[in-house]
């Protein structure tokens, strides 16, 4: 390394400082003391506080509630984020083919996803209004309740997730495949390919990079949704909907359960860690592929 290279190097160190110090304070120290707080057992309702170690863990290592919290989550995510990358892509390839109006149909797909998340939800609860509800109305009129039956309000919020946060995945495909010269698809015409080939051949391989870097924020997005779930049903019926985020809420907010709470907020951060770092891979192996 010659002297320049150091010295760009010193510089650049010195750069970072800043926001590496911002970080510290606004993250990693906050992140230390929970982690902390959750090797204690602190209520101070009756003026508890004493260290416990990991005993909360081991509790949630054999705790229903917990596990059922976990299950829940990870459907809540998996389908969500699946029918939003299907809907997603389908919206952004329709967009592209669209000739005219397609501002308009731009404006009113970013319509959701401006929406705040708790107006979402209020919507959503009338619509599914077990007697006034436009869902039940357009199915016949039956009074479904769709909020307290325990087998229907767990798809019934990812469907409002869905309508919430696909105009997220439509948009950022949408702008990537606005970016592909259309010499390839003349190419590919000239080659043969049918509709199908050339979304699967050509567009697909093209969207990769960017459906990897949208389902990383939707999935990270659904692990840690909170307000959607806290305002149509609160965690149940029966605790059917109630995810890792919403035990942590009822544990640190109700219960006044700190250090238990703050374990549970912590395995939440040991989920999204790995998750992120499982897409963080496959986007660095992406890269390695299209750089080889």
């Amino acid at each position: 390394m010659t002297s320049r290279e150091r010295a760009d190097a010193r510089a650049g160190r010195v750069m970072l400082m800043p926001a590496l110090l911002a970080l510290g304070v606004l993250a990693a120290w906050p992140g230390l003391w929970v982690f902390w707080l959750s090797l204690q057992r602190r209520i101070p309702v009756f003026e508890i506080e004493r260290f416990t170690g990991v005993s909360h863990y081991v509790f949630l290592a054999t705790d229903p509630r917990f596990w059922n919290a976990m299950q829940a989550t990870l459907i809540f995510t998996f389908v969500s984020v699946s029918a939003e990358f299907l809907l997603g892509l389908g919206v952004a390839l329709a967009l592209q083919r669209q000739r005219r109006g397609r501002r308009v149909a731009v404006a009113l797909l970013l319509l959701p996803w401006a929406l705040p998340s708790v107006v979402t939800a209020r919507t959503f609860e009338w619509l599914y209004h077990p007697s006034a509800g436009l869902v039940n109305f357009l199915l016949g009129g039956e009074a479904i309740n769709w909020l307290g039956e325990p087998t229907l309000a767990l798809p019934a919020l990812i469907a409002a997730d869905v309508w919430r946060t696909m105009p997220f995945v439509a948009l950022l495909c949408y702008a990537r495949v606005l970016t592909i010269p259309p010499e390839i698809y003349e190419a590919a015409r000239v080659d043969g390919a049918g509709a199908v080939a050339t979304v699967r051949d050509v567009t697909l391989p093209l969207l990769r990079r960017v459906l990897l870097i949208a389902l990383l924020f939707r999935t990270l997005d659904a692990v840690r949704a909170f307000d959607l779930m806290f305002v149509l049903t609160g965690g149940g019926p029966a605790n059917t909907t109630e995810t890792l985020t919403l035990y942590a809420y009822h544990s640190l907010f109700q219960t006044l359960q700190l250090g238990f709470g703050a374990a549970i907020g912590v395995i939440v951060f040991a989920l999204v860690m790995l998750i992120a770092w499982a897409y963080l891979r496959a986007m660095a192996h992406e890269e390695e592929e299209a750089t080889a």
